[in-house]
């Protein structure tokens, strides 16, 4: 699973799309188009988006949720959690590897 988040932070513009969900969480795929475009000149398509969306969603980092007609993407940082608590232990001795 680990692999699977480290290749989605890879691609600097999944890294864009979970930066304009950290700031405003529940997005449709229009607005996330919408903010990437201005916010980052990106004028990548509908479909390309999708596609980071898909990447994301499947390492765990990003959920979907159906409102009627809409799609909301939120944000999930539980795959970065366990990633960040594999390596910072309290719990370890000091010196421990």
């Amino acid at each position: 699973m680990a692999e699977d988040v480290f290749r989605a932070l890879a691609d600097p513009t999944r890294r864009r799309i979970l930066d304009e969900l950290v700031e405003r969480d529940g997005q449709t795929l229009f607005e996330i188009c919408a903010r990437l475009a201005a916010k980052h000149g990106l004028g990548l398509s509908r479909q390309a988006i999708s596609q980071h969306l898909a990447v994301l969603e499947s390492a765990g980092l990003v959920s979907t949720r159906r409102e009627g007609r809409y799609k909301f993407h939120d944000l999930n940082t539980d795959p970065l959690e366990l990633i960040v608590t594999r390596w910072l232990r309290t719990d370890a001795p000091e010196g421990t590897p």
